[in-house]
This record gives C-alpha cells, sequence and structure tokens, in this order.
C-alpha cells in the first residue's frame, strides 16, 4: 500500500517505516498520526516480518506537529460555544490520534526508533512508542509542548516516565527545553549515539538483524511481558509471565534450539 505521510520497505525479516515527508521536515500533518494504524497491523500480521525500523528521510527524524494543518481537523476549536457535544468530538480526535501512536506499542514485532537531527514534540510521542532508541550525535529532543500553550496528550508523558523516570520527565514536561545526544543517552531516553546518519542506519540494521536471529516467539513474548509489567506489581507481572511462558512452550523454535546445541551449528527458528 502507498500512504501520504509514511512510506514502507521491507527486506528479509525487517521492515522499514519511513517519516518521509522531507519538504516538511517530516511535521506530522493528519496522516501522520492515522498511517501508522495500518501499517503496524499489516506489519504485525505478516509473519516474515520480526523487526521494524523507524526512521526519517531528510533533514531530521520530525520536526514536531505541523500546526497549519491540523487546525481543520480541530474545527471545533473554533467554535465560540464550547458546549458538551462540540467538547465531546474534540475527545474522541485526541482518542484517534493517541491510537496512532499506541500502534507501535501494540505491535507484537520489536520496534527500533532511529532518530537524527530533531525529534521534537510529536516526534518525541513518536519514538516514546517504540521498544528502543538510538540517534545520530547531533540529534536534539523537545518536550515541547508546553512551550506553545498545551499539554502532550498522545502518550509522551505516560510513556517517557518509564524510560527516564518521573523526575527527568517533568523537567523536560515543564522546561520544554531542548537536549542533546550525550543527555539522551545519560538519562537512557537513548540506547547508542552514532557518528552519522549513515552509521546510524547500519547500527539499527545490525540491531535489527540480531533481534531477527532469535525465536520470534520468544522475542514478541518477552515485548508483551515487559509492556505488561510496566506499572504492575512483581506478583501481577510473574503470574502473567508464567502465563505467557505456558501458552509458549513447547514450540518449534524451542526444538530448532535444542537442535542446534546438539549440532553445535547456529539455530534458524521457523517462528511457530
Amino acid at each position: 500500500m502507498s500512504y501520504e505521510f509514511y512510506s514502507v520497505e521491507k527486506k528479509g525479516h525487517i521492515a522499514w517505516v519511513w517519516l518521509n515527508r522531507p519538504d516538511k521536515k517530516n511535521s506530522m500533518n493528519p496522516p501522520a498520526w492515522t498511517e501508522t494504524i495500518p501499517i503496524f497491523k499489516e506489519l504485525d500480521e505478516d509473519d516474515e516480518i520480526r523487526v521494524i525500523i523507524m526512521a526519517g528521510k531528510g533533514s531530521c527524524f520530525s520536526a514536531g506537529i505541523d500546526l497549519p494543518s491540523m487546525v481543520p481537523l480541530f474545527s471545533e476549536l473554533l467554535e465560540k460555544q464550547q458546549y458538551g457535544g462540540i467538547k465531546r468530538k474534540f475527545f474522541e480526535k485526541i482518542l484517534m490520534l493517541q491510537e496512532g501512536i499506541s500502534a507501535m506499542e501494540k505491535c507484537r514485532k520489536p520496534v527500533i526508533a532511529a532518530i537524527h537531527s530533531y525529534c521534537i514534540g510529536g516526534g518525541l510521542d513518536v519514538v516514546t512508542a517504540c521498544d528502543i532508541r538510538i540517534c545520530t550525535k547531533d540529534a536534539i529532543f523537545s518536550l515541547r509542548e508546553a512551550a506553545i500553550g498545551f499539554v502532550a496528550d498522545v502518550g509522551v508523558l505516560q510513556r517517557i516516565p518509564t524510560i527516564v523516570g518521573q523526575g527527568i520527565a517533568r523537567e523536560l514536561a515543564f522546561t520544554a527545553k531542548n537536549i542533546d545526544a550525550q543527555r539522551a543517552k545519560e538519562i537512557n531516553l537513548v540506547s547508542e549515539v552514532y557518528d552519522t546518519y549513515e552509521d546510524l542506519l547500519a547500527g539499527a540494521e545490525k540491531m535489527a538483524t540480531e533481534i531477527a536471529e532469535n525465536s520470534p516467539l520468544a522475542v514478541q513474548a518477552s515485548k508483551l511481558v515487559l509492556k505488561y509489567g510496566i506499572g504492575k506489581s512483581i506478583e501481577d507481572s510473574l503470574k502473567f509471565n508464567a502465563a505467557v511462558s505456558n501458552y509458549t512452550i513447547p514450540s518449534n523454535d524451542l526444538l530448532a534450539a535444542f537442535e542446534s546445541f546438539a549440532k553445535r551449528t547456529k539455530p534458524q527458528f521457523p517462528g511457530t
């Protein structure tokens, strides 16, 4: 399928999802929020795909929300009488945008965000919904919304505290300041920093390949358990973990691991 904001490329077990509006610095217009839903549904259902990389075409990952293009979507804000029916429609549209960001998190496949240059506002929403974040040394991050007069409401305030901790999350949200790649790595927002865009893409592909070589059942089950455990007690998460193991084992992936161990060869996991 073709998309207005994104483009999708498949290479073996790896899918590349490109933010593909380079002439506008990948600023996020309405399709940026809705197209992720069918894209990640299709990739989730494609058994050949085991890992997904999100990256930006052009000069940066994303310069954030394209406010002029988003205004028509939120025509309710221009209504003089902000009564219940109007507010309900606005509320439902926010939920729609939230679903677009949650698509990466809900996908069973691991998602790596490969970030270069600016990752601002909505771009930060996108990458915090991914599983792993890596960036170039010129990357700039900002939780920008407080600087333009509204609360971030599509996921970053819920997800970033689980990545960097509450104190730093509040600092980023309240100050709306820029942080560079070095600071992003210090606070665990990113796990690796690369010198160039080309190095970044190569690093993302290398990491994706390492993931794809493991058992897809085990990798996807691990993502499920890790996601469930956020905000839960250890006891609750352990019970869920036991349930996941119960339906995951035995498998052809496990048999492949046993056979390769006996033969001293590298396992080839079928993903079943």
